[in-house]
């Protein structure tokens, strides 16, 4: 890749992550509207039912999506028509999916806890969810980022306003959440289903037995870790009523903007990464990830320590209960983001098979001590036995890519330190909560860190949103 090559991937990487952070975080965004506006039995019964939306679309859709960072290279004269053909296939999953559902409505009820009719709305969501995925993904890899971006936010914004329209006028409140949640996914996916097909022009077999022994194997892996994302809330909600879900999802959401962050800035990674591994440069990764990581812990310590401040605008007085969830959830994520970078390897050099056990590992235990502490301690344990899955996973993954070879492509080093660093922070943000002056003193110092460190940086911080010339 040439230097320009260099500029474009780059450019469109933070495009990509800006633009992709939007959208994901409209759930984040919009959170102190539907606190207020949502009962908190109807708040945590959304959160039971988004959960549940993020176990089904690993199942029915194959994720398939996944091959692409090996496809782009083994595919590279008929990509169109690589991701045309497994679009097609994808629906072909979903629709058996949707046909299994409606033919045992009451057994998938009482096991999700979702009514009937959401699990259909779920379903057309899931169908066209994957056009979306598969155009945006698509787009990514040959760093066209501008109709990406567009499609993007034009997606977030239409997502919020329908949902707090629908919201606001329906005597439902809780289906008008749900809709407001698909509708714009499901127009924008009719769209692009019909512009990727044009352009692949074509469904082949063939593509569907390179794509299946790569995302099969992938499909455990993706659920478990659905699971050890979703079953917290799934389990609260069964354990503890859904009132005691609503407060821990308010936390759960104030600390998923970090886990968006995890996904936003893998988009834009996971090609370049790719590229790099195709490439051999092993040492360029392992200096890039470096700044790469540093800039994430960063980045979520901010987070932890405005934990008061975002529940009270995220859910108001009466969500306060959660404030202690809140720091290992945060540090969850920045174990989930570390593993992430060891997945991309796995993921590049088609060992998904080993990425299945370490998940289902994960989420077994996540279960496990689950069942043994929420009756037994309460819902707030919830986020340190999710803490404690997500360290399973990543040293997992860190002896999986070690066996394969790779052990320096990483620092070993630096996520050890990470790790000390941050269970060090963690403990120290739960004292800092019940000093508010000392808490801010420390936010003041990190706010002057930060402008200087922008200050510093601020020439490449410009070329990156520079418009290419």
């Amino acid at each position: 890749m040439g230097s320009d090559n260099n500029t474009k991937a780059l450019k469109s990487g933070v495009w990509y992550t800006v633009a992709n952070f939007f959208m994901k975080s409209i759930g984040f965004i919009t959170t102190p509207l539907f606190t207020r506006l949502l009962t908190k039995s109807d708040y945590g019964l959304y959160n039971n039912y988004a959960s549940w939306l993020s176990t089904f679309l690993v199942i029915v859709t194959l994720n398939l999506g996944a091959s692409f960072i090996s496809a782009k290279f083994d595919h590279e004269k008929d990509f169109d028509g690589y991701v045309s053909s497994t679009l097609v296939l994808s629906t072909l999953a979903t629709a058996l999916g949707v046909i299994i559902v409606n033919a045992f409505p009451a057994f998938f009820t009482k096991v999700t806890g979702i009514e009937h009719r959401y699990l259909n709305i779920m379903f057309l969501y899931l169908m066209f969810y994957a056009a979306v995925d598969m155009f945006q993904t698509r787009e990514r890899f040959f760093f066209e980022y501008k109709i990406s971006v567009l499609t993007s936010l034009s997606i977030g914004i239409s997502t919020a306003a329908v949902s707090v329209l629908l919201v606001v006028h329906m005597d439902n409140k809780l289906c008008g959440r749900i809709v407001g949640s698909a509708a714009p996914t499901v127009l924008a996916g009719i769209l692009l289903y019909s512009i990727l097909l044009w352009r692949g022009k074509k469904v082949n077999v063939t593509y569907w037995r390179y794509a299946l022994p790569i995302c099969v194997p992938f499909i455990p892996h993706l659920l478990s870790l659905s699971l050890l994302n979703a079953m917290d809330k799934m389990m609260i909600t069964k354990i503890c009523g859904p009132e005691d879900n609503a407060l821990y999802s308010v936390a759960y959401n104030c600390g998923a903007v970090i886990t968006l962050l995890v996904v936003s800035l893998n988009t834009a990674f996971s090609p370049w990464l790719g590229e790099r591994l195709h490439e051999k440069k092993y040492d360029e990764i392992r200096a890039v990830s470096r700044t790469y990581v540093l800039f994430f812990v960063y980045a979520s310590c901010g987070v932890m320590m405005i934990t008061p401040e975002l529940l009270l605008v995220m859910g108001g007085k009466s969500y306060s209960g959660a404030l202690y969830v809140m720091p290992p959830v945060t540090f969850g994520c920045v174990c989930q983001f570390l593993y992430t970078m060891y997945v991309n390897v796995e993921q590049f050099n088609k060992r998904t098979v080993g990425m299945a056990v370490a998940s289902v590992v994960a989420a077994a235990s996540n279960y496990l001590m689950n069942w043994l502490l929420i009756p037994r301690v309460g819902f707030e344990v919830a986020a340190y036995t999710t803490l404690a899955s997500f360290m399973i996973l990543l040293f997992i993954h860190m002896f999986l890519v070690r066996r394969m070879g790779l052990s320096t492509v990483y620092s070993t080093k630096l996520v050890i330190c990470v790790l000390l660093f941050m269970s060090g922070f963690t403990a120290l943000v739960h004292l800092l909560f019940r000093t508010t002056v000392l808490r801010y003193s420390v936010l003041g110092v990190y706010a002057v860190i930060t402008v200087v460190i922008a200050l510093k940086n601020k020439t490449k911080l410009l070329t990156l949103f520079k418009k290419k010339s």
